[in-house]
Formats: C-alpha cells, structure tokens, sequence
C-alpha cells in the first residue's frame, strides 16, 4: 500500500505531516510522489484562501487518484465539522486530535468503505506523538507548543488548535539532538504562541532554547513571536544561548491602537515600540520581521494611515501583508466589513511601503559580513542563502554544497534579496 501526504499552511503541519509519514511506515505503508492508495490531505483554516486551497488539494487528489483512500485531516476539519464532514470527495475526515492515528483509520475503512468522519475535542496535553521534527529542508523545524489562548477577534485558531499546551524541556533536548546527529545545522522551533511556550509546565521559552543549545546545534531560531509575552526577562533570557539567531518575528497585525482593540490583541502601540527597543539594545544587529492585516472590519482611512506610519516608524526588515479574512466563528465575522476593493488597495500601498523598507534594511546591511547558511541549489547561476538575521543572499557564481556555513560581504542589493561575495 503506498501514500502521500499533502501538507497546506503552517511550519507545524509540516512537522505534524511528518508523524503522519512516520505512522505510515510503522504500519507498513510506502511512501510515494506518484499515484497512491492512500492520499492524506493536510489542511489549514487560518484564512478563506486556505480553505479554497484545501477544498482544491482534496478535489485534485481525487481526481488524479480516483481508486485511492483521500484522507482530509487537520484545522479545517476541527475548525468546520459540519461542512468538512459533507465533502463528497473524503472518505475519511480527522481532526487535529487523531492524524498519528490515520493508518490504522485507513485500514479500518478498508475493511468497511463507510465514510468515517472522526472529530474529537483537542487535548489539555502536549501529544507527544502528535509531531516529529521536519528534516526536509535544510533547516530542522521541531514543533514546541501547540494551541492559543488569545482570541483575537478575528482568529480561528483557538477553535482549531485548542489551548496552549507545550512540549517536555527533556524531548526538546533529544529532538534538537537528533537532527543535528543527521546533519542540521540549524534548528528553528515553531508553535501557534510560541512566546506561551511552557506556561502550562511551569519552564519558559528560554528554557526551551537553552534545551536546544544543549544539542550543539551552530543556529538557533525562533519563528512567529506575541509581542505582549516578549518581557525584558525573557529577552535578557534569550541572550544567554549565543546560538540563538538574532531574527524576531514579531508579529503586529494592525499599527492602530484602535483596530489593536477591536482585534482584541493584547498590547498598544507604545507597548510595541518599547518591547522592539528593547530587542535592539539586546540584539544590536537584529532584524525585526512582522505579519499585518489591512481591511479589519471598521478599518478607516486614518487608522490605516496611523498602521502605516507606525510600520515606517518601527522599521521593520519585511512585512508580510495580508488582507483581513472573514472567518465564521468569530467575533470579527459579525462586525461591519471593509469593502473588497478598499481592502485590495489598502495590500497594494502597504506592501509598497513595505518594499520600501526592506529596500532601507538592505541598503543599511551593505558592506557588512554575514555567514549564511546555504540552501537548496534553486539553479546553477548563484548559491543562495539566509544569514543568521534571515537576509536572503545569493552568491553568483559560487557552487556551495547545501548545508554549508559560509562567510560572505554584501555588496549590493536587488528588490528582494542582496548580492554578496564569498569571503
């Protein structure tokens, strides 16, 4: 019996696909890229696009695989039952709660062909089999904290992914050693709240990076970060483990203190500033990378413009902009709606401002040395890479084996990546 898995959204549903494959091989299945007996879907429900790309995987899955077992499991399922339920082309439908147990769903189905739809409430409890590390790709991503107890107003998460619930100090350690012993020199760890990481276990997250140094891994680096659990304490914290890559993610959504209220995020503007100030007195050499939303319901022309400036103000390196997404179930879905066209134009003149500055970040990095850490070979023209601040450097013509560290000088600068020179 071969399978495939495929993986829509986040770091953490790649790490989770991994224990799905894991389960698969431990039940005797065969991995394949072609036609298969089994096609799991792995989905996302964070936006409506994501739930377009998961009804679009699944129908291609069954078109391409017409006598195979489709699998749709994951966010969209736990978010939406009723309407995943009713997908005519799942024959199995599976919460978050279940995917290391698909296998043995897989086989129970066979014996029957009755369309199973399993859908339980998510656990109080780190699942330790829930995830395994992902080693891909050149950088290992291993899944920390799962789960979020925010609710902003127009997040679907909480109902997808449960509480916060974080994974034992003593597993981060064997994981992290692990993937170094298989050859990563990097190690990224990832959660739906990272910053929340160990606040049901009694650790915090600099515990968890400390556990990770402990491997003797070269980089050490954290995906998206809540700004409101960012404290002095943890960033001095932080500090401690020199493998740590200076490289915060900090996500701000909305540059208005009012559209921050109605979003029901947890800090001002002013409280961002200082938490970004103080980063940079810890890193003096960060770089500071963030997510925003344009289009939030009630949205006006001066609280963009506020959202704007703000963004301009803080200087961020990228900004990965998103226009709002109406999602059932939540609290913003019943508020009055910006309408499409504003919200479109609104994406097309932050992400200008938003080139703009990452324009600004590259130009002040000119001249400088960083070390990357070379990636998959994209052609054969150049070696491309990130450095520890996650600056994208390709190195024309230079072939450097994946996985290397190399010291370059940026020389120069495109409009989405610099120029650098082997050193």
């Amino acid at each position: 019996m071969t399978y495939k898995v495929i993986t829509l959204g986040c770091k953490l549903n790649f790490c989770e696909s991994a224990a799905i494959e894991k389960a698969f091989e431990e039940n005797g299945f065969t991995k394949t890229d072609g036609k298969a007996n089994v096609c799991v879907v792995n989905s996302c429900a964070v936006t409506g696009t994501a739930a377009a790309k998961v009804r679009h995987a699944l129908s291609r899955a069954r078109r391409e695989n017409p006598a195979a077992v489709t699998v749709l499991c994951g966010c969209f399922p736990q978010s939406y039952p009723e309407e995943a339920g009713l997908n005519q082309d799942a024959d199995i439908v599976i919460g978050n709660s279940d995917k290391s147990r698909i296998p043995r769903v897989v086989k129970d189905f066979l014996k029957t062909r009755v369309k199973t739809v399993k859908i339980t409430p998510l656990p109080r409890e780190y699942e330790t089999d829930s995830a395994v590390p992902d080693e891909d790709r050149t950088r290992a991503f291993i899944k920390i904290e799962d789960g979020c107890d925010r609710f902003c107003s127009y997040c679907i998460i909480p109902t997808a992914r449960g509480r916060v619930r974080s994974l034992p100090i003593e597993i981060i350690e064997q994981q992290a050693k692990s993937c170094v012993e298989n050859g990563h020199r990097e190690i990224v760890l990832t959660g739906i709240n990272l910053c929340c990481y160990g606040q049901d276990i009694g650790v915090t997250l600099a515990d968890a990076v400390k556990a990770a140094g402990r491997s003797k891994a070269e980089r050490i680096r954290l995906s998206s970060l809540e700004p409101e659990m960012m404290t002095d304490e943890l960033i001095t914290a932080l500090h401690e483990t020199k493998a740590l890559c200076p490289h915060f993610h900090l996500s701000l959504q909305s540059g208005s203190d009012s559209v921050l209220k109605r979003m029901n995020r947890k800090y001002s503007t002013e409280q961002y500033r200082r938490i970004v100030e103080r980063l940079r007195e810890t890193f003096p050499d960060c770089s500071i990378t963030t997510d925003m939303i344009v289009g939030f319901p009630g949205e006006t022309d001066e609280e963009f413009i506020e959202s704007a400036d703000f963004a301009r103000e803080i200087g961020f390196a990228k900004i990965h902009v998103f226009p709002y997404s109406l999602r059932k179930g939540t609290v913003a879905a019943e508020m009055e709606q910006v309408p499409p066209k504003v919200r479109s134009d609104r994406v097309d003149m932050l992400t200008a401002v938003a080139v703009e500055l990452e324009q600004k970040f590259f130009e002040s990095r000119l001249g400088t040395v960083q070390t990357i850490l070379v990636e998959k070979p994209r052609g054969t023209e150049f070696s491309h890479g990130f450095s520890e601040s996650y600056i994208p450097i390709r190195l024309y013509g230079e072939k450097l084996p994946r996985g290397a560290l190399a010291d370059v000088k940026i020389t120069d600068y495109r409009d989405n990546y610099c120029i650098g020179q082997l050193i």
